[in-house]
C-alpha cells in the first residue's frame, strides 16, 4: 500500500455526477442575508437538524460560508449533510457510527488551543480562533474514502496546510509532522471504556505530504463550523489517503526529524501502514479495496488510485 506509482487513468462514469446549482444557490443566498448559522442552512437543505449541531464561538463570525476554491471539484454528488453528520467513526466516543453524534454533542470545543513544538524556530501555542484570524480559509469539495471501503463526497472548509507550516516556521531538520488529539475520558466515553487503545490518538505525515496543496487543516463543513462528530474544532484532511489518517480534534502538532509512530500502524502493523494511500490493488487483509460503497446509496463503484488525486500526489511516491 505504501508506494503507488500509477496515476489514475479512468474516472467514475460521468452520468453519476449531478449539478451543484442548488448547493451554490444556497451559499449565495446565505451570504447575501449575512447568515452563517446552521439553523438557516439546515432549513434550506430540507433537513431535520438531528445530529447537525455545529461548534459555536468567535471563529464563526464572518468566515462561513467561506469562498470556494473552484480548482477542487467532484465527479459525484455531494453527500447529504444529514447523512454525513450521523455516520461517523470517532472511537474516542463510541465504535457505533450511528451514535457518535449523540455522544459527542456536549463535548466542549471552545476555547481550544493547539501546541506547536519540535523542530520549529520558536515553539508556541495558539487558539483556533486566533489561527482563523491569521490565515486564509476556503472551501473545497473532496472525496472521502474510509479504509472500511465506504466513501462520501464532502464540502470541507479550512486552511491549506502549507499556510500553517509557513506560520509555524519549521527548521531544516523537520522531516515529518506528528499530530495528537485530545485526552479527556470524562467527556469522551470511548477513551474510558476502550482502555486497550493507546489514547490519545496520534498520526503523522511526511513534510512533502503535509505541504502538498491538497492537505488541509479543516475547521468547517457544509458552510458552517465543524460539528463535534466531525472533529471540532479542527482536524486534518488528506484526501488521497484512507480516512483514519485525517485525525480529528487536534491539540498538538510537532515537527520531527524521525518518522513518528501512528496509532493504527502501531496497533496492527500488518493491516495499516504509515502511508495509508488509497490503493485498489492492495486489499485489506479482511476485505477488498478494489471497490467502494457510496454512502448512503450503497452503490458499488471502482476505487480510484490515490482516491482520484494521483495527478496531485503520485510524484511523492
Amino acid at each position: 500500500m505504501a508506494h503507488i506509482i500509477i496515476p489514475p487513468g479512468w474516472k467514475i462514469p460521468e452520468q453519476q455526477a449531478t449539478p451543484e446549482d442548488i448547493y451554490l444557490d444556497r451559499r449565495r443566498f446565505i451570504r447575501q442575508l449575512g447568515y452563517s448559522g446552521l439553523g438557516l442552512w439546515g432549513l434550506l437543505s430540507g433537513l431535520s437538524g438531528r445530529g447537525l449541531s455545529a461548534a459555536s464561538g468567535p471563529q464563526t463570525s464572518g468566515i462561513y460560508p467561506a469562498p470556494r476554491n473552484a480548482k477542487f471539484t467532484l465527479d459525484r454528488p455531494l453527500t447529504a449533510e444529514q447523512v454525513a453528520a450521523t455516520y461517523n467513526n470517532f472511537y474516542e466516543f463510541t465504535l457505533d457510527k450511528d451514535r457518535v453524534h449523540e455522544l459527542a454533542k456536549n463535548f466542549k470545543t471552545s476555547p481550544w488551543r493547539i501546541e506547536v513544538r519540535g523542530e520549529v524556530e520558536k515553539p508556541f501555542t495558539i487558539d483556533v480562533d486566533d489561527l482563523l484570524r491569521k490565515l486564509p480559509v476556503e472551501e473545497r469539495l473532496y472525496r472521502f474514502r474510509c479504509v472500511e471501503a465506504w466513501s462520501m463526497a464532502v464540502p470541507w472548509t479550512g486552511i491549506p496546510m502549507k499556510k500553517f507550516i509557513d506560520l509555524a516556521r519549521p527548521t531544516s531538520q523537520a522531516k515529518y509532522m506528528r499530530f495528537v488529539t485530545f485526552l479527556d475520558p470524562k467527556q469522551a466515553p470511548g477513551q474510558r471504556t476502550q482502555s486497550w487503545y493507546p489514547w490519545p490518538y496520534f498520526e503523522g505525515l511526511r513534510m512533502d505530504e503535509a505541504m502538498n496543496e491538497l492537505t488541509m487543516l479543516v475547521t468547517g463543513i457544509y458552510g458552517h463550523p465543524l460539528p463535534n462528530q466531525h472533529g471540532a474544532p479542527i482536524r486534518l484532511i488528506v484526501p488521497w489517503k484512507y480516512g483514519f489518517k485525517s485525525i480529528k480534534s487536534i491539540v498538538s502538532i510537532e515537527f520531527t526529524r524521525e518518522q513518528p509512530r501512528t496509532f493504527w500502524n502501531q496497533l496492527v502493523p500488518d493491516e495499516y501502514d504509515f502511508w495509508a494511500n488509497v490503493d485498489p490493488r492492495v486489499p485489506h487483509p479482511r476485505w477488498s479495496q478494489a471497490t467502494e460503497r457510496i454512502i448512503p446509496s450503497g452503490k458499488r463503484v471502482p476505487t480510484l488510485p490515490y482516491n482520484g488525486y494521483g495527478d496531485y500526489v503520485a510524484g511523492l511516491y
